[in-house]
């Protein structure tokens, strides 16, 4: 009996703390006051939630924004599309969504039908139609590093046929990833880098989002992953109501240069109201 009471008073313990958690975590994911878009950032491949958008989230909450950057799953458009889709639906009120590299094909295709987004941000993105492929994009204009920089490793898929994961070598990160961070920053980024599957360079756009709801762009200049060229076809392509362009940033322009990525995202805020 006493053990009983014991478990049951645990277990109520418990319960509180995972509803305390709860009422805490709510507000970080909400409008509060209704005065500002939730902004929801999504990184791409070789890189995660937190090193890719740290500083613009300091930046952004500083300013009143709340803001989500979940985990892109990184396993192609068929899993990352809805699973993003999924987390916009969990949100209240408008959107700001922004996206980087890949992230912005995720983007393209989570966001159509969401009456709740507002803007699409690309930071050094793939904005892909319908019916296009990212690996195809990139083939569009000379520049990108990426190809000869990947290390494919292959792993079992869940139905036993085996997929192809893309790492960036340690020899060549830097180079085609973050040239314009220091060698101590990007050793590190190396080392933590997310791999994407290789799937995801064939993966058909099925929704392009960007047909129906205002764009930005951001060019980064002297990015060696996605050829600037790419990124200005792609921005006019998607007629963008604004775009900026970062002297001599890398492709982690949104580490490089977090406070550009800030302004035009706050552009876009401000350009939808």
């Amino acid at each position: 009996m006493r053990n009983g009471i014991v478990a049951a008073t645990a277990a109520s313990a418990l319960a509180a703390a995972l509803l305390a958690t709860t009422a805490e975590a709510t507000p970080a994911s909400t409008p509060t006051d209704g005065a500002k878009p939730t902004v929801v950032l999504v990184h791409g491949g070789f890189a995660d939630a937190s090193a890719s958008w740290n500083d613009v989230i300091r930046r952004l909450q500083k300013d009143g924004y709340p803001v989500v950057a979940p985990a892109n799953p990184l396993r192609g458009l068929p899993t990352d599309a809805p699973y993003l889709a999924s987390v916009l639906k969990s949100v209240e009120g408008p959107i700001i969504l922004a996206g980087h590299s890949y992230g912005g094909a995720v983007i393209t295709n989570a966001a159509a039908g969401n009456p709740n987004v507002k803007a699409l941000v690309y930071i050094a993105a793939f904005v892909p139609d319908k019916g296009e492929q990212v690996g195809e994009l990139l083939e569009k204009f000379p520049g990108s590093k990426i190809p000869d920089a990947v290390d494919p490793v292959p792993f079992p898929n869940p139905d036993g046929s085996t997929g192809t994961d893309l790492y960036l070598k340690a020899d060549k990160f830097r180079g085609a990833f973050a040239g314009d961070l220091p060698v101590s920053v990007t050793n590190v980024m190396q080392a933590a880098q997310r791999p994407f599957s290789a799937s995801s360079l064939t993966d058909v756009t099925k929704d392009a989002a960007w047909h129906d709801i205002p764009s930005w762009g951001l060019v980064a200049a002297s990015d060696n992953a996605i050829p600037p060229a790419l990124q200005r076809f792609e921005y006019k392509r998607a007629n963008a109501r604004g775009t900026a362009e970062v002297s001599g940033a890398s492709h982690s322009v949104m580490i490089s240069h977090p406070g550009a990525v800030t302004k035009i995202i706050e552009r876009a805020d401000r350009g939808t109201r």
